[in-house]
């Protein structure tokens, strides 16, 4: 490791010039020179620094304007691996990505995660050792989806309702005492939300709001490319908005009237239970397990039962008017619908779409696009390869570690330095 910490001006050097060429924006040393204003002999030396740890290399002559041609430079997204995972209330999946985000490899587990944070991370992290086993690669940096809210600064999960066994306890310590690489954990629908925006359609700079209905109910922002987390990492909760004052509707946060008291899949669960009897379908499959699950009422949705499909259109009708109100206020240029409420069937996104629609001013409305999740969970894994990727290169990020020519043993600066 490097004993001399750099400047925090020859950091963001380091890292303007290696993000030009990552991100395609500048791809020679003369366009790096035009880019950043910097001198030759600075860009010459920086690049070769870069190239020289592996991050960078020189390619095929750049097609000539007049004068000695140049080299084109390629950003080795091969250099290093991240490791990303997403755990929800009911799976868990484990992934190797280049430093593109590409995923080389991933796994998938069913997992009650509730109340159990240690075994589920042992399990998680036993996922990680059969991929490293199975890529020979090793992780530069770990990227966290977790189903809660999430302290960014220091990667404790904060009273997650699905997960009460969870409240403060920080993913990041557990894998730091481990592996000697920076550790990123963030709410799993951020990261979905951050995995559509890179993979989901040709990126045109648009904001991105993304809208998960599952067990639970959650939304992320994505805006100019980056997660809005607001202040302390809350944003996004829509969940647990009052949308009645019925005190009947009782949420597991403790509240009551949530939406996703209403629209989620337990909520949906809890509802039709108490009312199975006035359906022949949910009673008989309540008769038959002596529960009924969320997928229990999706099927009898599509089956065409009178009650489920009732309870499924009344919750698609309060999740657009919901993203509607978010449309209104935040103005983004893409809405996604995500979740397992898409397993419903069309009918749940058409109903969506149209209410948000209905509901939307005509301003934010004027060149919105609304489409389903192209990502599914095991997918949105690529959110958090792309989080540990965005975190590696950020600004004043790469000269912490670029002399040594890998992040590992870097996370405490690292940390210091996340972008929220």
């Amino acid at each position: 490791m490097s004993s001399s910490a750099p400047s925090p001006q020859e950091s963001f050097i380091h890292g303007k010039l290696i993000n030009l060429v990552r991100t395609g924006q500048a791809v020679t040393r003369p366009a790096l020179e035009q880019e950043t204003g910097l001198g030759r002999k600075v860009v010459t030396q920086r690049v070769q620094q870069a190239i020289d740890v592996g991050l960078l290399e020189d390619g095929d002559l750049a097609p000539s304007a007049g004068g000695r041609p140049s080299r084109l430079l390629r950003f080795r997204t091969e250099a290093g691996h991240v490791y990303a995972g997403m755990i929800g209330a009911t799976e868990m999946t484990a992934a190797v990505a280049t430093l593109d985000g590409t995923l080389v490899a991933s796994l998938h587990e069913d997992w009650v995660a509730a109340d159990r944070p240690d075994q589920t991370l042992e399990v998680l992290d036993a996922l990680f050792v059969r991929l490293a086993r199975r890529t020979r690669t090793e992780p530069w940096a770990f990227g966290i989806g977790v189903a809660g809210p999430v302290d960014f600064g220091t990667g404790r999960l904060v009273d997650p309702p699905i997960m009460p066994g969870w409240d403060g306890y920080s993913v990041r310590s557990w894998f730091r005492e481990r592996y000697d690489a920076p550790v990123w954990v963030d709410n799993d629908v951020n990261l979905m939300a951050l995995g559509e925006w890179h993979k989901g359609e040709p990126q045109d700079g648009r904001d991105l709001l993304y809208v998960f209905v599952d067990e639970g109910v959650g939304a992320g922002l994505v805006s100019r490319g980056s997660v809005f987390r607001g202040d302390t990492g809350a944003a996004g909760d829509i969940g647990h908005l009052q949308v009645t004052e019925d005190p009947a509707v009782q949420c597991r946060c403790g509240q009551t009237g949530c939406l996703e008291a209403v629209t989620g899949g337990w909520g949906l669960v809890r509802r039709l239970t108490e009312r199975a009897t006035e359906s022949p379908v949910l009673a008989a499959r309540l008769a038959d397990h002596g529960r009924l699950t969320a997928e229990d009422v999706g099927l009898a949705a599509r089956a065409g039962d009178p009650l489920a499909a009732s309870e499924v259109d009344r919750g698609s009708r309060l999740i657009g008017a919901t993203a509607a109100n978010l449309v209104n206020f935040v103005n983004p240029g893409t809405v996604v619908l995500g979740g397992g409420a898409l397993r419903v069937g069309e009918r749940v996104f058409r109903i969506f779409e149209e209410t948000l629609l209905r509901r939307t001013s005509k301003l934010a409305a004027q060149r919105l696009t609304v489409r389903p999740a192209s990502l599914d969970f095991r997918e949105g894994v690529t959110g958090a390869a792309i989080l540990a990727i965005e975190q590696l290169f950020g600004s004043g990020a790469v000269g912490l570690w670029i002399e040594d020519g890998t992040p590992v043993g870097h996370a405490v600066p690292l940390h210091r330095t996340a972008v929220m």
